[in-house]
């Protein structure tokens, strides 16, 4: 949601007559959790194929998203695991069943090229990431570079995507996640949030100060909670802070509020709380607020990251695009991502480094996404 945000207020300053269309792989109103209405892609392409439309590709880990994956996201909760036990079981079936959801054939269904809108006046890709595009399969990969060939600007938001791409013959410049300028563009409709509800809440129930904590739902098992409990608890010994247990969403596969409430059982740390609300600016003002971040969650450390805040990734399966994205833009030798049982211990060193170093690298990363937006060469509105 924040993409939107950003991208909108980019435009806004440029062309402010212009009113931008929010578009994704189904239709939905997200502006109840601080976002946009959405418009389903397919639709968009029908009654716009044939117009000299400016698509704007707004973020993302698009290029390795398939269609299974998008279709099952967008499932309501609890439909999510029938899905998967009806058609998961086979690759055929689950082509099948996401082109019925999603109204298109494309494997890669985020990357839009003008296969699309062939008429388009301008097609950029702001700072998407595709770590793992290299390890796909085959067709998937071809169909996304194939696109990517018929776009007019790319920026990837980590070097390894970058270097992806460029063994593939495709030149793409290097830009931080739109993001990063969270604090820049929105701050203060972050503080507002900051100064009621929910999030004043929690800053009345911990004067002190407390760490934000996230982490999504495939951590869930009982092994890897009594690691997180533990850490936890040493963490917040160690330190003197609380600890807020917050969901950077809900969609299937991302985070799950009862294994937050089976974390917080398992804890001795007196000072814990579930944060509950699902509002983006919100949550964007709960990690300005904390005294640090440490999740799974790659933008509740860019968040952390556009307020000179202490952070770090921890993680017990993939997290190539946190390693990524962290070796790219963050201070070197800071924290990046760590194993679940060396959390107390990364946590602890990020709070180490100064608050200069801290605020200083914010803003050499805002710069860096100005200048590669001022070295585009194309139009930013047809």
């Amino acid at each position: 949601m924040l993409f939107a945000h950003v991208t909108a207020r980019l435009l806004a300053q440029r062309a402010p007559r212009q009113e931008p269309v929010f578009a994704g792989c189904a239709q939905r109103d997200l502006r109840a959790c601080g976002g946009h209405a959405v418009a389903a892609l397919a639709s968009v392409a029908a009654r716009w194929r044939d117009e000299p439309i400016t698509l704007i590709h707004a973020g993302g880990e698009l290029l390795t998203c398939d269609a299974w994956e998008a279709a099952i996201m967008l499932t309501r909760p609890d439909e999510t695991q029938s899905c998967i036990a009806r058609y998961g079981a086979h690759a055929e079936d689950r082509r099948a069943w996401a082109r019925a959801v999603l109204g298109t054939e494309a494997r890669a269904p985020y990357v839009i090229g003008r296969e699309t809108f062939p008429r388009a006046a301008s097609i950029r890709f702001d700072a998407i990431g595709g770590v793992t595009l290299d390890a796909r399969e085959a067709a998937l990969r071809e169909e996304v570079l194939a696109k990517l060939r018929t776009a007019d600007d790319i920026t990837v938001r980590d070097l390894h995507t970058q270097a992806t791409l460029k063994h593939a013959g495709i030149d793409a410049r290097l830009s931080p996640d739109p993001a990063a300028l969270i604090a820049e563009l929105f701050d203060e409709r972050i503080a507002a949030h900051a100064q009621a509800g929910a999030v004043a809440e929690m800053r009345r129930a911990f004067p002190r100060g407390y760490l934000a904590v996230q982490f999504s739902a495939d951590f869930g098992d009982d092994r890897t909670l009594d690691d997180i409990a533990r850490q936890l608890d040493s963490l917040g010994a160690a330190s003197g802070l609380r600890i807020a247990l917050f969901r950077a969403g809900a969609a299937p596969w991302h985070d799950d509020i009862a294994v937050y409430e089976r974390t917080a059982r398992r804890m001795r740390h007196a000072a814990v709380r579930v944060f509950e609300s699902l509002n983006a600016w919100d949550i964007c003002a709960l990690i300005a607020s904390s005294a640090g971040f440490a999740g799974s969650s790659l933008h509740g450390r860019i968040v952390a990251m556009a307020y000179g805040l202490p952070r770090v990734n921890f993680s017990h399966a993939d997290a190539r695009k946190q390693e990524a994205y962290a070796s790219t833009w963050d201070i070197a030798g800071a924290p990046g991502v760590v194993p679940v049982g060396q959390l107390q211990e990364a946590m602890l060193d990020a709070m180490q480094l100064g608050h200069e170093a801290l605020r200083e690298r914010a803003s050499a990363v805002v710069r860096a996404y100005h200048t590669a937006t001022r070295s585009r060469q194309t139009p930013d509105m047809p």
